[in-house]
């Protein structure tokens, strides 16, 4: 059985909220400086960072920590006002409220001016203090199973639209904070952003769909759910290698390698080559083919590298644990 380490789990949950931040802001069409996203992020989880931090980026990780960290904390009015102030905190340019629910009457739509699309109109803005009152008592109070909560929050959110811009990502927030609770935890290993990112056509089609219908979002619960699980997937598709490599150097820690050999064990190791022969190897390392084949030699003596059993013209090798039995 594979062990995380400590440093592991740091660098995937350091991955995934970086992820997690890039992408629900793709969804918008806001691009952010990924450096700065991890830098920040590496600042609020107490990791050395030494890139530079800028307030956009800051503002919008602070905002998916505080959903994600503080999960067992209420959802008011007055955090989601700071939730909104934060994907803004560096805009003062844009003519738009911030940190208050809208005072506009809205309407969301695409296309270019005289052909414009009404997607929806949500309620008038007399109207949003009360519908937000009925969201958060249902948020904090009802009992239904808070995967299906995380799944009509996002919605309702959407429907309201209690804010001018950045609607988006607050209700993608919201999920997370929700989906945090579903699991008593605030490490997230997976990131949903990342795997609606992937599926946005389809998010953006049934969000529109759902918005517009009579009220009846079982498709949009359904949806939310199975994509969700998805995500969930991708991180354990992603995260299965990571650990493999932090195994193998942690069994193999007593192994005494020299900087050609580490090299070839990392690519092997990364997928970059599925095997080798001493010609690579040589031709990689920039040395003689007897230094190769002394390496490789060493190697098969410590039951790091096997013969593969393929019927190649040249000898080829391939990791030990990986050779088929």
């Amino acid at each position: 059985m594979m062990e995380v380490t400590k440093a592991d789990a740091e660098m995937i949950l350091l991955d995934t909220i970086t992820e997690e931040v890039m992408n629900s802001s793709r969804l918008n069409l806001e691009y952010l400086v990924e450096d700065r996203v991890r830098s920040s992020v590496c600042k609020r989880l107490g990791i050395e960072h030494p890139g530079k931090i800028a307030l956009r980026e800051d503002g919008v990780v602070g905002m998916i920590m505080d959903a994600t960290q503080n999960y067992r904390l209420p959802l008011t009015k007055e955090r989601l006002f700071q939730w909104n102030s934060m994907l803004f905190c560096d805009d003062h340019a844009r003519p738009i409220t911030i940190g208050e629910y809208r005072q506009e009457v809205l309407a969301v739509v695409s296309g270019a001016l005289g052909k414009e699309h009404i997607h929806y109109v949500p309620p008038l803005p007399g109207d949003v203090e009360q519908e937000m009152e009925i969201l958060l008592k249902w948020l904090e109070e009802d009992r239904t199973d808070d995967l299906v909560k995380s799944a009509v929050a996002h919605i309702w959110l959407i429907m309201i639209h209690p804010f001018e811009d950045g609607i988006g990502r607050i209700a993608r927030a919201v999920s997370e904070m929700v989906l945090a609770r579903s699991e008593d935890c605030c490490k997230r290993y997976y990131s949903l952003s990342s795997r609606i990112y992937k599926e946005r056509m389809k998010y953006c089609d049934i969000v529109e769909r759902n918005v517009q219908g009579d009220g009846d979002i079982t498709k949009w619960i359904e949806w939310f759910l199975s994509c969700t699980m998805r995500a969930v997937e991708d991180s354990i598709a992603k995260i299965g290698p990571k650990l493999e490599k932090s195994e193998f150097w942690q069994v193999n820690s007593a192994v005494v390698m020299n900087e050609r050999q580490c090299r070839m064990m990392n690519m092997l190791l990364d997928g970059a080559l599925e095997d080798l022969t001493s010609s690579e190897w040589a031709k990689i390392n920039h040395c003689s083919q007897d230094t190769a084949i002394n390496d490789i030699k060493y190697l098969i003596e410590k039951r790091i590298l096997a013969k593969s059993l393929g019927g190649c013209r040249s000898t080829r090798y391939v990791l030990a644990a990986k050779k088929p039995h």
